[in-house]
């Protein structure tokens, strides 16, 4: 496979938000950001078409928003808010970070079929937060007549007090997509009762052909009804983790997209693939979080950087 432009169109429905980083309490980064804001401009930067359907304010953080999104080259369909929302995350000794949260969040219907998109994800807050929730999950839901779907919970114990509410909200959307993806933390969070890989493997029971748990440094497991495969994670010094499972996630939709998974009739393909190349999925996208990781802020590859890499994948 080359890194050749593709044609296909991806739709990202969610979130964009002023991501503000401290450490110690001090500012250190401020940029745009937002889970599903950071896979529409991943997704671009490796080379495909990118829609985001998004909400954000007129205010100064909504002007940087709109500007790095066109500077990537994806389309955005937005709803108007009062006010763009903000994210701080607080880095720990090690890099990870701990996340507090200021947005509302409502979507106006934007008209997806008229995009014609080959994948349609949608993630984190807007899947869970009314009043745009059950936008979110009803237009993913419908998307499947057409497209392959995919879903990264991207949990934020935060906004949510409701534990037992959010389960069945994630578990709604886990139903409506193809190929989900969610790290270990998110996982034991959801359900703290038992492993990470028993609930990914209890989520393919709902219908998803393919789940991905993603473990930082320890690098992402895909389970099927089939078999499990891992793949190591590249060995990086790691500046910060801000936007890594974004980058991953970007980085699978695109391999996706290179393999030819690139509408509802490839859902049934998707199901018989095998575990070789399940694992050049992993590699793809465990390379481009690892990139990511290396510097600071959610800031994805290029289509270049991966090339320079030397992606293990062999997809770009």
């Amino acid at each position: 496979m080359t890194g050749t432009r593709l044609s296909e169109v991806v739709v990202v429905i969610g979130e964009a938000l002023m991501d503000i980083v401290r450490r110690d309490g001090v500012v250190i980064h401020e940029a745009p950001g937002g889970s599903p804001a950071n896979v529409s401009l991943a997704v671009a930067r490796l080379g495909a078409s990118s829609h985001l359907l998004t909400a954000f304010g007129d205010d100064d953080h909504g002007s940087r928003i709109r500007e790095w999104l066109d500077e990537a080259g994806v389309e955005t369909c937005r709803t108007r808010l009062d006010r763009t929302g903000t994210a701080v995350a607080d880095l720990g000794p090690d890099g990870s970070a701990t996340y507090e949260f200021d947005l509302c969040w409502k979507l106006s219907q934007p008209p997806i079929d008229d995009i014609d998109p080959g994948i349609v994800h949608a993630g984190s807050i807007a899947a869970i937060l009314p009043p745009g929730s059950t936008q979110v999950q009803e237009m993913l839901a419908s998307a499947r007549a057409h497209s392959l779907t995919t879903y990264d919970p991207n949990v934020r114990p935060a906004l949510l007090p409701d534990h037992a509410g959010a389960v069945r909200d994630v578990e709604d959307m886990v139903s409506s997509a193809d190929v989900v993806k969610a790290s270990d933390d998110d996982l034991r969070w959801l359900y703290p009762e038992r492993s990470p890989l028993r609930s990914a493997s209890e989520w393919l029971a709902r219908g998803p052909a393919l789940v991905v748990v993603t473990g930082g440094g320890e690098g992402a497991t895909a389970v099927t009804s089939a078999f499990t495969v891992t793949s190591e994670a590249r060995r990086v010094d790691v500046v910060d983790t801000v936007g890594a499972g974004d980058a991953f996630m970007g980085a699978l939709i695109v391999a996706l997209l290179r393999r030819g998974y690139a509408n509802a009739a490839a859902r049934d393909r998707l199901r018989a693939v095998g575990a070789g190349e399940i694992r050049e999925l992993l590699e793809f996208a465990t390379d481009a979080a690892a990139i990511t990781v290396s510097r600071p802020g959610a800031d994805p590859p290029f289509q270049d950087e991966m090339t320079a890499a030397s992606s293990r994948s062999g997809l770009i």
